[in-house]
């Protein structure tokens, strides 16, 4: 990654914008030029947030150069974000609070009703999901820790944000994961509906990886099915046979990207795996295994071996896999129009590595990686939002910003 800084380094130059109103409003708006300079700043929208009047610089990626600006600051660990229709957003923050952010401003007393968290280790208040149906029936999906009897473990609950009282209502408990354990690692946990409307999320091997991922009685190091409801989708891979009926997939370590690709609607996941085995995986179809620990292209992180078999008849292969490890967290398919030459691309946070994975793929197939904003801290959630632009948090600094493309 490189930065210009020379023509385009700017440290208190007004960007000249046009006002826009919304983000669906299918005009394309462009203002004029930056000062003297050969550089122009296109916006479609201030839904979610004002657009910014100084630049103070500019990155160069392989396809486009962009800004990044701060949209929220001082908000902590922030793990996901839920872009409502009325230019709203809901947050998750690790340590339990959920927070509206309207008007472009943090509210700072955070929303009540969010049930009790275990924040310790890696646990706490997780990811959060609106149904795609969101503003005709007002659901939101969140995972957190749960606590119980011995500790923890994920557990899946909708409810819905009442304004008046600025706390959730309705609240539902979709899915519970047992046993609760006090160890503190590999919660999950992503949250994403399908193309079909099915509710699937991650839940981490919980530490356990001799015992959870690759026994399906087990819950730990799987990916699970629902029905929006809660309920279990009859055609679910284990319904009626040995083996818990909300699983999916399994054979996984702790995954902590999740998305849907564009044009197959199928769920792909990133892997937060050992040292040397972080992955991408795609989840095509129910009952598949994707190894962990049986086989991985990751050491322990003491460096001593976990397995001498990469590849395995019945085990699914990545489509990419890191090495050395970058610690992949949010997850999101570039699907907008916004930013020319990244359509199709996966962007994955890194958590170690600081940075944003930029992923090519052909088909299921990997092309090649491109990493942008290398050292700007730990980015946990990456989203596109309805308004088209690319979201994400640093929780190194407490911000979400988002991305916009500079001509």
């Amino acid at each position: 990654m490189q930065k210009f800084h020379t023509y385009v380094k700017f440290s208190s130059l007004t960007v000249m914008l046009l006002i826009y109103a919304f983000a669906c409003t299918g005009q394309d708006h462009e203002a004029v030029p930056v000062g003297e300079q050969d550089v122009n700043v296109t916006y479609q929208s201030d839904h979610y947030f004002s657009l910014p009047d100084t630049i103070e610089e500019i990155y160069e990626s392989e396809e486009l150069n962009f800004h990044v600006q701060t949209v929220v600051e001082d908000v902590g660990v922030v793990w996901g974000m839920a872009f409502l229709p009325d230019g709203s957003m809901i947050i998750t923050k690790r340590d339990g609070d959920m927070h509206l952010i309207q008007n472009g401003e943090l509210v700072e007393e955070p929303i009540s009703g969010v049930p009790k968290v275990w924040a310790q280790g890696q646990g706490g208040l997780l990811d959060i999901e609106p149904h795609p149906n969101y503003e005709a029936n007002g659901w939101l999906y969140f995972s957190y820790s749960k606590p119980g009897p011995g500790g923890a473990n994920t557990a899946i609950m909708r409810a819905q944000y009442d304004p008046d009282s600025h706390s959730l209502t309705n609240i539902e408990e979709l899915y519970s994961a047992t046993p609760f354990t006090d160890r503190g690692q590999h919660f999950g946990s992503r949250i994403k509906f399908d193309a079909d409307g099915y509710l699937f999320f991650s839940i981490g091997d919980r530490g356990n990886r001799d015992e959870n991922p690759q026994d399906v009685t087990r819950d730990g190091g799987k990916i699970y099915r629902l029905n929006d409801d809660g309920t279990i989708p009859e055609d679910n891979p284990f319904v009626g046979s040995e083996g818990l009926d909300a699983v999916y997939t399994y054979g996984v370590r702790n995954p902590q990207g999740m998305d849907v690709h564009p044009e197959t609607g199928i769920i792909w996941t990133n892997e937060h795996g050992p040292r040397g085995g972080d992955e991408i995986n795609v989840h095509k179809e129910g009952g598949l295994n994707f190894g962990w620990p049986v086989i991985t292209y990751g050491i322990n992180y003491s460096g001593t071996t976990i397995t001498e078999d990469t590849v395995k008849a019945g085990m699914e292969q990545p489509v990419w896999y890191w090495d050395p490890s970058i610690a992949p967290s949010g997850m999101a398919f570039v699907t907008s129009d916004h930013y020319p030459g990244w359509e199709g691309s996966i962007l994955n946070g890194a958590l170690s590595f600081q940075l944003i994975s930029r992923i090519v793929v052909d088909g299921e197939e990997f092309v090649r990686e491109e990493r942008i904003l290398d050292g700007i801290g730990r980015i946990r959630d990456i989203e596109e939002a309805p308004d088209g632009y690319i979201y994400f948090t640093n929780e190194s600094n407490g911000t979400i910003n988002r991305i916009l493309p500079v001509d």
